[in-house]
């Protein structure tokens, strides 16, 4: 019966053919390499590598022997990677919300890698207005979430890194005088209806009306309501010809990120977090 030691000798010599690589890649001596290659031989019969003092090949029978021998060695190693996955939790389903256009398209990226990773764990993607995150969060309907970051930190509460961060900027009627301002400091704000959306944190100024979702609260901007401060991005995603956008100085940037409940930091979550990373920056 061939070792599992001997299997990955093989295969790895077989794809560096090269001692020393090979013995670098499995953390052991040339010299235990090239014995655990002798042994093998003497077991099956027949030359496995073709040998000189400049390069290291395979023989017929090895290039037929690793053909039919890695497939299975492939399966192998997938089930017992399954195995692994369902005992640290990544099988299942993976709830994960979000809000807005601009979180939509890069979850759409990072459940595409996820799945890639993961391929036996479901992502099961709901849509939330701001106000609804950290209620769905603490209540577990949903098990992580892709959102603007709050002001406020909240110790049940864990983040991610920031995937995205951008310019704030002023969403103001098209009438309104503003609308052809070049910029707006965000000073002028004082005495200024600021239109309150449930679960946003606009920067201090007078209250306005009170709207539960983005749209509601940039009609009632475009009806000269109020103002409402929003990410550089509304103005690729929420263009109105009753709405102009104008940078506001002065203003924090607006950063978006996972968020999830600190007691459930489960292994689902970390490798929906690393997938989501990597769909934002690439490899490295």
């Amino acid at each position: 019966m061939i070792e599992r030691y001997e299997v990955e000798t093989l295969l790895t010599l077989a794809e560096e053919l090269h001692f020393g690589r090979t013995a670098e890649r499995l953390r052991v001596s040339t010299a235990r390499v090239s014995q655990t290659v002798s042994k093998l031989e003497r077991r099956v019969g027949v030359p496995l590598f073709r040998r000189t003092s400049r390069r290291v090949e395979l023989t017929s029978a090895g290039r037929q022997f690793v053909a039919e021998l890695r497939p299975a060695w492939d399966e192998v190693g997938a089930a017992v990677q399954r195995a692994v996955d369902a005992g640290h939790g990544l099988s299942g389903v993976l709830r994960v919300g979000f809000v807005g256009p601009a979180a939509a398209q890069l979850l759409a990226g990072a459940t595409t890698e996820f799945h890639r990773r993961v391929p036996q764990c479901e992502v099961r993607i709901r849509e939330a207005r701001p106000a609804e995150i950290p209620d769905w969060l603490r209540s577990d309907q949903i098990d992580l979430a892709l959102c603007v970051f709050p002001d406020e930190a909240a110790p049940d509460l864990e983040r991610g890194p920031v995937l995205i961060s951008e310019a704030c900027v002023l969403a103001v009627a098209a009438t309104h005088p503003w609308a052809e301002r070049r910029a707006v400091p965000i000073a002028e704000l004082e005495g200024v209806p600021v239109i309150r959306l449930a679960g946003a944190n606009p920067p201090a100024a007078t209250p306005g009306p009170r709207a539960d979702t983005l749209q509601e609260a940039l009609t009632l901007v475009g009806a000269g309501r109020g103002i409402l401060p929003v990410g550089a991005h509304s103005q690729r995603y929420h263009a109105r010809p009753d709405i102009a956008y104008v940078p506001l100085r002065g203003a924090p940037v607006v950063e978006c990120g996972l968020m999830w409940p600190a007691d459930r930091n489960t292994a689902r979550v970390r490798a929906f977090t690393a997938a989501t990373e990597h769909a934002t920056t690439g490899p490295g």
